[in-house]
Formats: C-alpha cells, sequence, structure tokens
C-alpha cells in the first residue's frame, strides 16, 4: 500500500471507531432540527471523467501553485504563515479550496504546501483562546485598518481546519476550536462581529455553521449559546429576503455578501426550528428572479447589487460562494430546488470565468459578452480597464484567492450519508463513492456525462465479499425540476422505488456486486425569458449561447500596473456576427420543440468546457439586427427596444448554440422580434 492510501486508510479506521462508539450525530444532535443528510469525510468521494480533468487543471495551474504565481500575498511571508505580510482573507481563501483539492487527489505535494497553514493557525492560538495574526499588515495602500483582529478572515480559517479533521480526523481540531468558541461567547458582546469591519457581520453565517458541527461532536451546551448570539449580531437575512427591498433596490447589497449571507436563514433554522428561516430563502430566489437574476443562476452584482441587464458584470467570488450556500442548504433541507441551483450555477456560470489551463480568471463575466477588452465598462466598481480581461488578479485579487473552493467542493457534495442508514446522490457529475453503508464496504461509480447528456448509470462493488454477498441499503436520487418523465431500471428492468419528499425518491434493496442502476432524464429545449423579455435557450441543467469564433492574445501588463493586475492578461475577440434576434414565432411554447434542433456530435473531449468540447449543440433560426451594434466594448442596450425602425434581416440565418459554460464570447439574453 502506498504511504498516503495507508494515511487515509488509518484516518478512515479512527473516525469509524469513533463513530461506532457514539451515536451518529452527523444528522444534528438534539435540540438542533434533524438534516436528512451529511457529508462523508473528504477523500471518500473521487472525481472521474471530465470532473477528474478540470480537478488535474486545478492542481497543474493556479490553485496548485499560488504561492509562486502570487507570492507578495501567498508566499512564506503570508502572516497566515507567521510572516511579515497580507493578515486577511486571502491566504486562508486559496487553502480553502487547496485543502480538499489535495486530499480528494492524494496529492503529496499540495497536502505539504497545506500543512505549514494548519500547523500555524493551531499553534497560533493564545490562552485566551483568540488565534491569528495580532500587527496589521495590509496588503496593499488603502484597505482598512485591524484587520489582524477582524472576525471576518477566522470564519474561513474554521471552515479549513473543519476541513482538515474531516480529512484526517485530527483531534487537535475540536480542542482548538472549543477554546476559540469559548473566547466568542466572552468577546462577542464587547466586540460584536462587525466591531472592526463589516464583512463579520454579513458573514457570520459561516461561523455560525461550524459552531453546529462542532455541537454535533462534543455537544457542549455552551455552544448553542454562542449560536444564538452570533445569529443575533449577524445581518438580517431572513428579514431582508421576506420584508425588505434590498433585492430589488440597487447597490444596496455587496454581491459577495449575497452569495455568502444566502444560506445563514437556513443554519440558524437548525437551532430556532422556525419556518420562516426556511421560507426566506425560496422567497429571496422569487424576489432575484425578475429583478436582479441573471440566467445563471447568479445576478448582476459588480460589486454593487444591479438589476439584471446582460451586459453589466457578475463577480467569480459570487460564484462559488453561491454554489458553498447551496450545498449547505442542500444537506440541511433535502430539496429538489437547491441541487437543482446548485447545478445551474456549478454547470453555468463556473466554468466560463477561468481559462481552459487555469492560469487565469475574469473577475466579472457578462451574460451577453461579445468582446473581453481593455475597455471601461459601466460597472459600479470599476478597476480601471481590467475587469473582464482574464488575469491573475485583474479587476480585484479577492477572487484570485477564493476561486479554488468551487469545485473541490462541488464533488465533496455529489454523495451524502442518509439519515435511514443509505446514500444519496443530489448532484450529478462523473464519480465514485467509496464508504460503509451498514458495516459493509459499498464502491459505487456513478458513470455519466452529465451535464451534457441525461443518462447516469450507478454500478455497485462489495469489496471482499463473495458472489452471493449482498447490502442492504437506501439510495436517494434528485429527480431534477425540469425532468417530467424520468426513467430508472436495474440491469435493464424497472425498479421499485418510494418517495422522500418532492423530486427525491429511494431505491431500498438487497445490492449486488454487478448491480447498475441506470436513470435517464429526457431534457427538452425550453425558451424562458429574462431582462426586458429577452430570450434564453434551456436544455436540462444548461443554459446555452451563441457560439462565436474566439482570437486569444496575450498581453504583458505595464510594468508600473504588474503589482496590481499581474503580469499577463488576455484579451478575447472575435470576427463572427453576434447581434441576432429569434423570430417570436420560434419561442412559441407550442413551437420550441420543432424551431430548436438538438445535435449529438458523439464522442465527448476529456475537457469539455470548450467551443468545440461538448457533444451537444442546438441550431436554430434566427435574424440580425443592423442597428445593435457595439457600445463601449459591450452589446448596446438597442437589443430588447421592439421598435419597428430597427433594421432587421429579412431572411433569417441558422446560428449555433453551444452550452454557456463552453463559452467565453456569447449572446445568451437574445431580444425576440
Amino acid at each position: 500500500m502506498k504511504p498516503i492510501r495507508l494515511i487515509f486508510a488509518l484516518c478512515s479506521l479512527a473516525v469509524a471507531a469513533a463513530v461506532s462508539a457514539q451515536p451518529d450525530t452527523r444528522f444534528n444532535r438534539a435540540p438542533l432540527q434533524p438534516r436528512p443528510y451529511a457529508e462523508l469525510p473528504i477523500g471518500a468521494v473521487k472525481p472521474a471523467g471530465w470532473l477528474n480533468e478540470q480537478l488535474v487543471r486545478m492542481r497543474d495551474g493556479m490553485t496548485g501553485h499560488l504561492d509562486s504565481l502570487y507570492p507578495q500575498v501567498m508566499g512564506p511571508r503570508n502572516g497566515w504563515l507567521g510572516g511579515d505580510g497580507d493578515v486577511w482573507e486571502r491566504g486562508p481563501y486559496w487553502i480553502d479550496g487547496l485543502l480538499p483539492l489535495a486530499y480528494i487527489l492524494e496529492d503529496r505535494r499540495l497536502i505539504a504546501k497545506v500543512q505549514p497553514w494548519i500547523e500555524w493557525a493551531l499553534a497560533s492560538q493564545t490562552a485566551d483562546g483568540n488565534f491569528g495574526p495580532v500587527t496589521d499588515r495590509p496588503a496593499e495602500p488603502g484597505l482598512q485598518r485591524d484587520k489582524a483582529r477582524d472576525w471576518w478572515p477566522r470564519m474561513v480559517v474554521l471552515k479549513v481546519l473543519q476541513q482538515y479533521h474531516s480529512a484526517t480526523g485530527d483531534p487537535r481540531v475540536l480542542d482548538f476550536m472549543g477554546r476559540y468558541f469559548r473566547y466568542q461567547l466572552a468577546q462577542l458582546p464587547r466586540t460584536p462581529l462587525d466591531n472592526w469591519t463589516k464583512w463579520g457581520r454579513v458573514r457570520g453565517g459561516d461561523n455560525l455553521a461550524v459552531v453546529y458541527w462542532l455541537y454535533n461532536l462534543t455537544g457542549e451546551k455552551f455552544l448553542l449559546e454562542l449560536g444564538e448570539l452570533i445569529h443575533k449580531q449577524t445581518f438580517d437575512w431572513t428579514g431582508t429576503f421576506l420584508h425588505g427591498d434590498h433585492l430589488s433596490r440597487p447597490y444596496s447589497l455587496h454581491c459577495v455578501d449575497l452569495g455568502q449571507g444566502f444560506k445563514e436563514p437556513v443554519v440558524y433554522w437548525q437551532q430556532s426550528g422556525d419556518s420562516r428561516h426556511i421560507e426566506a430563502v425560496g422567497r429571496a430566489v422569487e424576489k432575484m428572479r425578475h429583478t436582479i437574476g441573471l440566467p445563471t443562476g447568479l445576478w448582476a452584482g459588480d460589486e454593487k447589487l444591479r438589476f439584471g441587464d446582460p451586459t453589466l458584470g457578475s463577480e467569480l467570488c459570487t460564484a462559488v460562494e453561491m454554489m458553498f450556500s447551496l450545498e449547505q442548504i442542500l444537506q440541511i433541507t433535502g430539496g429538489r430546488e437547491w441541487g437543482d441551483y446548485l447545478e445551474r450555477v456549478a454547470y453555468n456560470a463556473l466554468p466560463t470565468q477561468t481559462t481552459d489551463a487555469q492560469d487565469a480568471r475574469q473577475y466579472y463575466q457578462q451574460v451577453n459578452q461579445v468582446e473581453v477588452t481593455r475597455k471601461v465598462r459601466p460597472f459600479s466598481t470599476p478597476h480601471e480597464d481590467t475587469d473582464i480581461v482574464f488575469g491573475l488578479y485583474t479587476g480585484y485579487p479577492c477572487c484570485t484567492s477564493n476561486l479554488h473552493q468551487g469545485w473541490p467542493k462541488l464533488v465533496q457534495n455529489l454523495w451524502y450519508a442518509t439519515r435511514d442508514g443509505g446514500l444519496a446522490a443530489l448532484v450529478y457529475a462523473p464519480s465514485k463513492v467509496e464508504t460503509t453503508v451498514g458495516g459493509r464496504s459499498v464502491v459505487i461509480e456513478e458513470r455519466t456525462d452529465y451535464p451534457f447528456r441525461e443518462r447516469i448509470a450507478f454500478c455497485v462493488t462489495l469489496p471482499g465479499a463473495g458472489k452471493r454477498a449482498t447490502a442492504a441499503f437506501p439510495l436517494h436520487l434528485r429527480i431534477p425540476g425540469w425532468c417530467a418523465e424520468p426513467e430508472i431500471t436495474l440491469n435493464g428492468e424497472k425498479v421499485a422505488f418510494r418517495s422522500a419528499g418532492e423530486g427525491i425518491v429511494v431505491v431500498e434493496r438487497e445490492w449486488r456486486s454487478g448491480d447498475c442502476l441506470n436513470l435517464t432524464f429526457p431534457a427538452q429545449v425550453a425558451v424562458s425569458r429574462w431582462y426586458n423579455e429577452a430570450a434564453v435557450v434551456e436544455r436540462g441543467p444548461l443554459v446555452y449561447a451563441l457560439r462565436m469564433n474566439e482570437k486569444w492574445e496575450r498581453h504583458a501588463m505595464e510594468p508600473e500596473k504588474q503589482t496590481l493586475y499581474g503580469p499577463y492578461y488576455y484579451e478575447v475577440t472575435s470576427d463572427s456576427p453576434w447581434n441576432y434576434c429569434l423570430p417570436k414565432a420560434n419561442v412559441r411554447p407550442e413551437k420550441v420543440a420543432e424551431s430548436f434542433v438538438v445535435e449529438d456530435a458523439g464522442e465527448m473531449a476529456p475537457y469539455p468546457w470548450t467551443p468545440d468540447g461538448s457533444p451537444v449543440k442546438i441550431r436554430t433560426q434566427a435574424h440580425r439586427i443592423g442597428d445593435w451594434t457595439l457600445h463601449g466594448g459591450s452589446a448596446g442596450p438597442i437589443a430588447f427596444v421592439s421598435s419597428q425602425q430597427m433594421y432587421m434581416t429579412p431572411e433569417a440565418e441558422w446560428i449555433e448554440l453551444i452550452p454557456y459554460g463552453c463559452t467565453t464570447l456569447r449572446v445568451t439574453e437574445f431580444p425576440v422580434r
């Protein structure tokens, strides 16, 4: 056995022994509300197929090398390594994604990069329970003071240590957190979450989630008292979602605060039991759909909230933080709609905001993005002319540090343990889970090209068991809200199942090695309406956008700006037309099926998130609008004016639509004429 696999095996045995000696509190210890699902230890779920390729590219790109690519912040001088550099969120942000990536891939090099950050954080704890840097050393001029004492970056480190415990079972983490949370309970009445900066107040849900995690492991009652105090000091997301006008009032919130705060009502519901906290997040989704919302599942926020104009920006940090919030909500509620929502963000917004080689990222993305150039766009928070070009830290560097959690944490949330003693697959992607169910080792391979194709096979193996051996356990599966007639078969035959809530089915049986459960989710093309009644083409979990020729050019950043924006950046331009409208007759519900032709190209590329990578495309007819032209480097607003004075080509032409996540240049929201 390889040494690293031995470490994983010993950790798994230690965790299993600990669990067998006490009640299973992963699904919440009383008086917290019981939850239906719980994460498996990091390493139990492995990516396969295209998802494994995605993580490998992260390992070989920015995520695996950020300490050398961004040395002024991520290098050994970082304050979270005891150095004289940055003491705020950026170092912890990176480790929050690097750690799960390292342990999922079982990569010794990355684990070795993570460990000094863990050891320094644990060793930094003082007698009163506090930890972390104590002296302010801002990363660049103009940052707020007192960040060394801010509650907010410590919340990120708590998430890191929680994941470290999941991967290793290191008992030091529990003692460390217990002492720190006693410190918080004593200090917060005098120095509340917003005492130094606002971030702790609006993002307190991250702190709260770790408090409940520790309570489930230790049962210490003071943690429930602390939970109430943290919720009281956190921004009132519940009241905002239920009664406030923030989601329809431009500039009212920061875009990332909304993504991070979104989970707080549901996290606190575990202690309150008040249905309003569950209702609040559903109401928020309804409000966003017709105000700030974008078809990717995100919202216009560059950095302040805006109405959902497709040429306004959406920050990369928003995508990964909203994904984390949705993952928390899905585990706590088991609601089908949150799995649907998570896939919408993960499979549309996330892939397109980094380069294929993972050597650069885009700060803001536009839903209608027809050129990526150094021109100033009308964003609420511009950063010179670098906001949408791809670079190491163009726009603003926070996303360079924070993007890394998106894909690894999605892997972690592909499979859950269930309260009824089984497993759940509530988000779909090629993967393998290896765990113990009912005292028996079980391996399930999820073989699929999802989200590009709709067929999924779950193939069961019982390692070390004889041919006649069986394992009895329930398997929970999500039926997406967009699928009207799913097909479920076992070894080619129809199989019985029961319902566990709207959109969740359970197959419960004696499983044998070699069993294959097959799901098919027939997907139909649909057209939804968005900003100014623009039309958006969807199929299954994917939004489709106009395919454009893409010409990438790498440029050196001016020497005097390299410290601020990085040494290089990419611009992307096109020589193909983009100013199309869809015929009104073709987007009528009764005409969509015949107006949009789905074509499957056969074999899928190992890395599908490119214009040529997707195996599925859609062809349809469209007219060009001569008066729809560039406006400051973006598609002009005239697109959604229904005036008959605009010139439109009389003859329609065929255009090709590909998954949004495969595009860099695109039109996603089409005018209808």
